[in-house]
């Protein structure tokens, strides 16, 4: 009985090991996104916090809600590999820039893959500018054949695209945002997602209007 009480113990020393040093590896690169373009941050930890909420809604357990948070923090970190000429352009994107801009999600799933235990993340991100309808990208996966936790981020993604402004545009107000997200569900994005975002949004109009703060993480602690 003592030893397998030691086992245990040890088992359990060597999971918060991990999970200490898993959080470590995703603050390091979600502090990559923050010196590469510090809003590319802010809008990465706004979209963890509104992703694990959907999936909390959706049932999810708490392995996959993680994955979804984690996916959702680092999203964007394929966007080290584009060109400062393309990513910070102020204005519109030329044909070949876009497509340029668009191999990030490769980018994001090559580095994440490498990563013990990210596997799903790393899907997630590959993924999370597929449409329902199959006309997004890279791969072109349509309705189900998307993972779930891609369709969450890219709702997410899409609506704080919207309302967010830039140094070339003003931000659309949040009712315009719904709208559009709404007009664009069994389309673009995912109807289920769409429905449970139009409802913490409403049900929380005046935290989401905070759209320049960032929101506080749920399974993610600061690394010390």
């Amino acid at each position: 009985m003592p030893h397998r009480f030691q086992a245990l113990l040890a088992t359990a020393a060597l999971e918060e090991q991990l999970a200490q040093t898993r959080n470590a590896v995703v603050c390091g690169l979600s502090q990559l996104l923050d010196l590469r373009d510090l809003k590319t941050g802010v809008h990465a930890t706004r979209l963890a916090e509104w992703s694990v909420r959907i999936a909390d809604q959706l049932g999810m357990n708490e392995d996959y809600q993680r994955d979804v948070e984690i996916a959702a923090l680092l999203h964007d970190i394929g966007k080290v590999g584009i060109p400062d000429s393309i990513l910070k352009k102020p204005g519109r994107l030329t044909e070949d820039e876009v497509k340029t801009m668009q191999k990030h999600p490769e980018f994001g799933w090559s580095i994440l893959r490498l990563l013990p235990g990210f596997e799903r993340i790393s899907l997630f991100v590959l993924h999370h500018h597929e449409r329902v309808d199959g006309k997004g990208y890279p791969a072109g996966l349509q309705g189900r054949r998307i993972p779930r936790g891609s369709r969450i981020i890219f709702v997410m993604d899409a609506f704080d695209a919207m309302v967010s402004s830039r140094d070339y545009r003003k931000g659309l107000p949040l009712e315009e945002g719904l709208r559009r997200l709404q007009d664009a569900a069994g389309t673009q994005f995912d109807s289920e997602i769409v429905h449970h975002f139009t409802g913490i949004v409403k049900w929380q109009l005046p935290e989401v209007s905070r759209i320049t703060e960032p929101l506080p993480l749920k399974f993610m602690v600061e690394a010390k």
